[in-house]
C-alpha cells in the first residue's frame, strides 16, 4: 500500500478518534460541601466513596471535625488532591496570611471566597469595598503562590452604568491578583448566559462549579435557591454540555461538581458519566 495512502488514512482515523473523545479530557473534581451531610455521620467511609467514584481532585479547606493532619492523611490515602480551598470576606480583609495558611496546609493553589457581606441589596459601595479588599489580599497571596478567585452568587448581576455590578468588578480588579470562579446555575439563577459571561471574559474564569437547575425553577438576584433543585448535570436548564465546550476553548483549569441537594451521593456519580458524553 503507498505511504501516501497509509498517512491519508491514519490522519483521518485520527481526526475521527478526537472528534469522539468527551470535551472535557482533564480530571473533573468535587467540592466537598457537597457531601456534609455525609460528613457529618462518616469522614473516612465519605471520602472513600468520593474516591470510588473516580474523582481525584477536590476544592475545600473543613476538615469536618477532624484533627487537620489526620484528615489530609485520609486525602492522601483515597489519592484525593485539593485544588482550591474557601475562605471567608472578613478573613481576607482581616487577616489574607490565615487563608495563606490554610491553602498552604492543604497544599491547593486557589483560595475562593463565595460570598460578600451586604444589607438587603448589593449596592457599587459593597462592591467597591470587595475590589478593595480583594485587590489587597490577592497580591498578598500571590506573593505566596497562591492564586485568588471570587465566587459569585448573582446578586453581582444587578445593573449600573450601562452593564452590571459584576463587570465593574471584573474591570477593577488586578486580573494579576484576582480572578473568578463561575458556578453556573448562579449566573443562570439571576438571568444571566454563562456562555456569554465566558466569551466576554475569556481570561477570568480558572475555576467553574458545575450545578445544574430544575426546569421551571424561578430565579432571583438575592443568591438563595432550593437546594433541591440542583440535579444531575445535563438534565436541567442551565445548558451544561455547551458551558463545557466553551469553557474548555477558553482555557478553565479545574472543574468542580457541586450538588448542593440531598440526593448528591446518588446524582454526582450520574454527573460524571454525562460529562463523559459531551462532544
Amino acid at each position: 500500500m503507498p505511504y501516501c495512502f497509509i498517512k491519508k488514512y491514519t490522519l483521518a482515523f485520527i481526526v475521527a478518534l478526537v472528534i469522539s473523545l468527551p470535551v472535557i479530557s482533564q480530571t473533573i473534581g468535587v467540592q466537598l460541601y457537597s457531601f456534609r451531610n455525609q460528613f457529618a455521620k462518616d469522614v473516612p467511609g465519605t471520602l472513600e466513596k468520593i474516591a470510588a467514584m473516580g474523582v481525584k481532585e477536590v476544592e475545600g479547606g473543613d476538615s469536618y471535625g477532624l484533627p487537620v493532619n489526620e484528615f489530609k492523611a485520609l486525602l492522601k490515602k483515597n489519592n484525593l488532591k485539593v485544588v482550591s480551598v474557601g475562605a471567608d470576606f472578613k478573613q481576607l480583609s482581616e487577616d489574607p496570611n490565615k487563608a495563606v495558611e490554610t491553602a498552604k496546609t492543604y497544599g491547593a493553589k486557589y483560595v475562593m471566597v463565595a460570598w460578600i457581606p451586604h444589607g438587603e441589596t448589593f449596592t457599587i459601595e459593597d462592591t467597591k469595598n470587595a475590589v478593595e479588599v480583594f485587590n489587597k489580599a490577592g497580591k498578598i497571596l500571590k506573593e505566596n503562590g497562591i492564586s485568588l478567585c471570587y465566587h459569585p452568587h448573582g446578586y453581582e448581576f444587578l445593573p449600573y452604568e450601562n452593564g452590571t455590578l459584576f463587570d465593574y468588578m471584573v474591570k477593577n480588579t488586578n486580573p494579576a491578583y484576582v480572578n473568578f470562579e463561575m458556578d453556573v446555575f448562579w449566573v443562570k439563577h439571576p438571568g444571566q448566559d454563562p456562555v456569554a459571561l465566558l466569551r466576554k471574559y475569556p481570561n477570568r474564569f480558572p475555576l467553574m462549579h458545575l450545578k445544574d437547575r430544575l426546569p421551571g425553577t424561578e430565579g432571583n438576584q438575592k443568591g438563595h435557591a432550593d437546594v433541591e433543585t440542583n440535579i444531575v448535570l445535563g438534565a436541567g436548564d442551565v445548558g451544561i454540555a455547551e458551558i463545557m465546550r466553551t469553557a474548555k476553548k477558553i482555557g478553565v483549569k479545574h472543574y468542580f461538581i457541586e450538588d448542593e441537594s440531598s440526593r448528591s451521593m446518588e446524582q454526582v456519580p450520574k454527573s460524571l458519566a454525562f460529562l463523559k458524553t459531551v462532544k
